[in-house]
């Protein structure tokens, strides 16, 4: 944690493009905050940034000897009992920087539980392939984001699958809903995996809790959903994103271009570039 913090600020420092389209989305999520309180902010989000990739190599190697303590639970009870309904569990989780570790943690909390995860496949081929091998190790299943498929196969057959959906998208399924007030290309997937499977969606996050360690918090599994209207189902898991977002802005993927539009590219504006520096 302490090499994050130092790192961190150094790569706050010289990943001008990072921290330009970090500074957008606070700009844009936190207008209420002044330049300075957005640039701190920032200046924390790489911090917690860079301590997630010691995270993800603690969760490939570390052992359970040395996590065991660090582990904390908050609503486990919910997890507990829709695995009795002895049906598929969607994992709904996002995208905080210790979201790879949160995995590890979970398998350890759970050791009886097969996790199947969906993971995005890294551009380099040799990474790729190392990292697939890691997950596929530590994990019952792990699933590129496009195997939609697989996805759906591993919920009717009765797993849990961890997911995420809170990236920017804007394929076949794609809706636009607020996030953060904002008009949002939105991945609309939970909504249809849910009706397609009948799966319990069970909300998950992982939150790194200074230099104690990481709280596993489960929320009460999605009542009346889906929806017969998929733009309202994906506008509240926004919305459920947005209230964690909001306890730990700092541990959130700022440096994603989250808003990206087709019409407009906001992240390239001379204007938004003093958002916060």
């Amino acid at each position: 944690m302490s090499l994050g913090d130092i790192l961190g600020r150094l790569l706050f420092r010289l990943l001008k493009k990072r921290r330009n389209i970090c500074c957008i989305n606070l700009h844009l999520a936190f207008p209420e905050l002044t330049a300075a309180e957005r640039q701190q902010l920032a200046r924390q989000h790489f911090i917690s940034l860079t301590q997630g990739f010691f995270e993800a190599a603690l969760s490939w190697w570390g052992s359970e000897k040395k996590l065991t303590p660090l582990l904390k639970t908050e609503g486990e009870q919910h997890l507990l009992k829709a695995l009795k309904q002895g049906k598929g569990i969607l994992l709904l989780s996002a995208h905080f920087t210790s979201l790879e570790l949160g995995g590890r943690l979970l398998t350890m909390l759970q050791p009886d539980m097969t996790l199947h995860v969906v993971y995005r496949p890294h551009q380099n081929p040799l990474i790729e392939r190392q990292v697939a091998a890691i997950r596929s190790r530590r994990y019952g299943k792990a699933i590129p984001k496009n195997n939609i498929r697989e996805m759906i196969k591993s919920l009717r057959a009765g797993f849990p699958l961890w997911y995420a959906q809170d990236q920017s998208y804007r394929g076949k399924n794609s809706v636009e809903v607020p996030f953060f007030g904002i008009p949002t290309a939105t991945n609309s997937a939970t909504s249809r995996f849910a009706q397609i499977s009948g799966a319990a969606v069970v909300p998950f996050f992982t939150i790194r809790t200074g230099t104690s360690g990481y709280l596993l918090r489960f929320l009460p599994p999605l009542s009346h959903f889906p929806s017969k209207d998929i733009a309202a189902d994906t506008q509240r898991i926004n919305q459920l994103i947005e209230a964690q977002v909001k306890q730990f802005p700092e541990q959130y993927l700022w440096t994603h271009k989250r808003f990206k539009r087709d019409d407009k590219d906001i992240y390239a504006s001379p204007r938004e570039t003093k958002a916060c520096i």
